[in-house]
């Protein structure tokens, strides 16, 4: 995984006990392009680690247009976290941008261990803050940075390595 993510939360949680659990004890799933991963509405079932692939967070308008509001890429985590480990129905859908390999760990068993693992509990605890700080920060993006902006930094921060896939999700 490399120093500089565009999902900033990874550089404070513990990564390689995500991975290990996922990839240890989940299950390699596959997911065709435009599948869903977990649909809004619904309690997600999987906390997974990408193997290869894209997806992406999607909200939608009143009007039912999708907004694009986060993207996961190979090598990261793909959840409705913390919501699904609480039973909570997804106010976002997760979807395949690309063909995908994921290994998937079923959210409830997530769920069912943390009431009972100190360890699980207090690593779901630091995950958490990690989640915060990376969405309080693009909160505030979004008041004080325009999209142009926001896309210009993201494109100079990771050298173009996404810029085919993200600018028609990212810029209108």
């Amino acid at each position: 995984m490399s120093t500089s993510n565009f999902n900033t939360y990874y550089e404070n949680i513990d990564y390689n006990f995500w991975r290990d659990l996922c990839v240890n004890e989940g299950e390699l799933r596959h997911y065709e392009k435009d599948e869903f991963f977990a649909e809004r509405g619904q309690v997600a079932r999987y906390i997974g680690y990408i193997k290869s692939g894209t997806l992406k967070y999607v909200a939608y308008a009143a009007d039912g247009s999708e907004c694009v509001v986060g993207l996961e890429f190979a090598g990261e985590f793909v959840a409705d976290f913390p919501f699904s480990l609480y039973g909570k129905k997804s106010r976002v859908s997760i979807v395949a941008v690309t063909p995908c390999e994921i290994y998937c760990i079923s959210t409830r068993d997530i769920g069912q261990r943390m009431k009972s693992d100190e360890q699980l509990y207090k690593i779901i605890a630091e995950t958490n803050v990690a989640l915060f700080d990376t969405t309080y920060n693009r909160y505030i993006n979004l008041y004080t940075k325009s999209a142009q902006e926001r896309y210009d930094e993201l494109i100079a921060k990771y050298n173009n390595r996404y810029r085919r896939l993200m600018r028609p999700m990212l810029v209108g």
